[in-house]
């Protein structure tokens, strides 16, 4: 049995609706429920939730982000989701400590996680079009979405222990968005 637990960060703010990531989220949750073996759990961020997260995360063998992208970085209600949740996971199954010794404080930062062996996947949805981050001269400056402004939204993951799988991005879902098209794209479980 594999523990699944996909978390939906798109909700309704301004002049964003959330749907795209609703769908995301309804997409893999009819996956795995026609899927023996799978057994899936779910937050949605914009709506209320506990800190029965933490036991979420502690069950989970896949942990699965799907989120939109506000002003390059992730949206507040989840950075505040974030840091309530790991916040109470401290030395409660998320992490222990950053790492580090008293006694050598220079080296080890960052090895505290709690949750080695569980693993997540990412995915993200931009206004951006797939072409700033890979043209000469575009606003990305031909970073990717990993390497540039999600870097440390994968370094959050490696401090708590995860192991990244892959990640997929959905581009230009502002202005040019072409749902079906994206739906087709493959997110690697």
């Amino acid at each position: 049995m594999k523990n699944i637990f996909v978390i939906n960060v798109g909700h309704t703010f301004a002049h964003s609706p959330g749907r795209f990531n609703k769908t995301l989220l309804q997409n893999n949750t009819n996956y795995f429920a026609n899927r023996p073996g799978f057994d899936v759990r779910t937050t949605e961020v914009g709506k209320k939730y506990n800190l029965e997260e933490v036991e979420k995360y502690k069950w989970a063998d896949i942990i699965i982000y799907h989120t939109p992208i506000w002003w390059f970085q992730i949206p507040f209600g989840f950075k505040e989701y974030i840091d309530k949740v790991f916040t109470a996971g401290h030395q409660n199954g998320i992490y222990t400590s950053d790492g580090r010794s008293r006694k050598n404080p220079s080296i080890n930062y960052g090895t505290g996680g709690s949750l080695h062996g569980k693993k997540y996947l990412l995915t993200t949805s931009w206004n951006a079009p797939e072409d700033a981050f890979k043209l000469e001269g575009e606003f990305f400056d031909q970073k990717s979405v990993d390497e540039g402004p999600l870097y440390a939204f994968h370094k959050m993951n490696k401090f708590i222990g995860l192991e990244f799988i892959a990640s997929t991005h959905f581009h230009d879902m502002e202005k040019n968005a072409d749902v079906p098209r994206e739906l087709k794209k493959k997110i690697n479980f």
